[in-house]
């Protein structure tokens, strides 16, 4: 038996799809345990893009299983495009499993996300509107639509017509819209089922089973630790739990049953949408990193806020989340900077906080205390081994280890496979 977690340490787009993608090749099983469509992984492989949305991103090895678990609420349109899109270049999605249990966002899911942005003026959370969150809403107050009820025709159209008189009162009575139509919706989702009901299964039963055979199961996390519900910068969060005791309930396998956390790290710092930022750069080396970084998102394209890394942010989710090693990435986007600096602290009113602040007007005044490195200057793209990065780069990555107290497993120097330098030998 072994499983392995690969979780954001920051606010997401730190490089996951990457590390996953990397680490896939080794795994029988790849699971996407939370989180929906509004998050996107991108995949470099032989010069190619692969721009992941909902599938796990070991779509791209042949016979590797793919299981988007129960955490993860379905968008069945978006799902059925990628399959497709991923079938038009020749790879085979004939492995995916999609769990019974899990939710299926619905139009008015959508509807409901612009309408709730758009009310709340100055203070929206920056959502990408595809719904996510108002599915795990009807998710909690229990009137969701499952895997399981939309491939039952008799379910389906049952549950639809209860819930759908229920938002269109809403819409109708608070929001002055006009009603969405039944049967447009009916017609539209049962064409899905048809199209994804061969790729449902049990997937509790399927990860379990297959861990109890000594089989090797990969989970892969969406957005990171401080967009999670319970431990990022609320509000400004996302709907699921992408720490990796969210495999518990995303998942259905027991925590006695992970044998290694990966925390992706990238090499400095990026989010999107609002809320606090510590270390944010909004100035030249702000637009530096950005543009270096090609820093604009994968499923929106809206442009990153960017920064330098918040080593006090990596330690926290490496205590929530119990991480065993570090992978870092996009090290190489740092290659032209004369010198780089690193938060290893935060201070207000001129005193050193120990943990990070849950008030959001505290994190908002926070003076993060910074080291400063000289850069390298040179290319590290095509170093393969870590003893050949100079010597400054790993005077940063070694200083990063050391305050956050998580060891070092994987350096990226680029998005490609190949440039991919191996620290620990023992992830899997």
């Amino acid at each position: 038996m072994s499983a392995v977690v690969i979780t954001g340490t920051q606010w997401g787009d730190e490089g996951k799809g990457k590390i996953v993608d990397y680490l896939a090749s080794k795994a029988d099983t790849v699971v996407r345990f939370q989180g929906g469509s509004n998050a996107g992984h991108t995949v470099a492989v032989n010069g190619e893009e692969y721009k992941l949305r909902l599938l796990p991103s070991g779509i791209l090895y042949k016979g590797t299983n793919c299981v988007i678990a129960n955490g993860v609420v379905l968008d069945p349109e978006c799902l059925l495009e990628e399959i497709s899109a991923m079938e038009k270049r020749g790879i085979d999605t004939s492995n995916i499993k999609i769990s019974n249990r899990a939710h299926v966002v619905m139009p008015y899911h959508k509807v409901f996300d612009e309408l709730g942005e758009q009310s709340k003026g100055e203070n929206k959370i920056g959502t990408t509107k595809r719904g996510i969150g108002p599915c795990y809403i009807d998710k909690d107050d229990r009137i969701g639509i499952r895997v399981c009820d939309l491939i039952d025709k008799e379910e389906f159209a049952t549950k639809l017509k209860n819930i759908l008189e229920q938002k269109n009162f809403i819409l109708q009575k608070v929001y002055n819209r006009e009603p969405l139509n039944y049967e447009e919706i009916l017609n539209e989702y049962q064409n899905y089922a048809e199209k994804i009901s061969p790729y449902v299964c049990d997937t509790i039963s399927l990860l379990n089973d297959e861990l109890d055979e000594g089989r090797k199961i990969l989970f892969e996390g969406a957005q990171a630790t401080m967009l999670d519900i319970d431990y990022g910068t609320y509000p400004y969060v996302t709907a699921s739990h992408p720490v990796s005791g969210g495999i518990g309930v995303g998942a259905g396998v027991a925590p006695k049953k992970i044998d290694k956390v990966v925390g992706v790290v990238k090499a400095y710092c990026t989010r999107v949408g609002e809320g606090p930022f510590p270390t944010e750069q909004l100035n030249p080396i702000g637009e530096k990193l950005r543009t270096a970084g090609h820093e604009f998102g994968t499923v929106t394209g809206r442009p990153r806020r960017t920064g330098w890394i918040d080593a006090c942010v990596v330690k926290y989710a490496g205590q929530l989340s119990g991480i065993d090693y570090m992978a870092v990435t996009r090290l190489d986007i740092l290659d032209d900077f004369d010198e780089i600096k690193m938060c290893v602290g935060y201070k207000i009113d001129g005193k050193i906080l120990n943990e990070i602040p849950a008030s959001l007007k505290i994190l908002a005044k926070v003076e993060p205390v910074y080291e400063t490195f000289a850069g390298w200057k040179t290319d590290i793209s095509k170093i393969r081994s870590y003893d050949e990065l100079p010597e400054n780069a790993k005077k940063y990555l070694e200083r990063m280890a050391e305050v956050t107290k998580i060891k070092l497993g994987i350096v990226s120097v680029g998005p490609n496979r190949d440039q991919t330098i191996i620290l620990a030998d023992d992830i899997f």
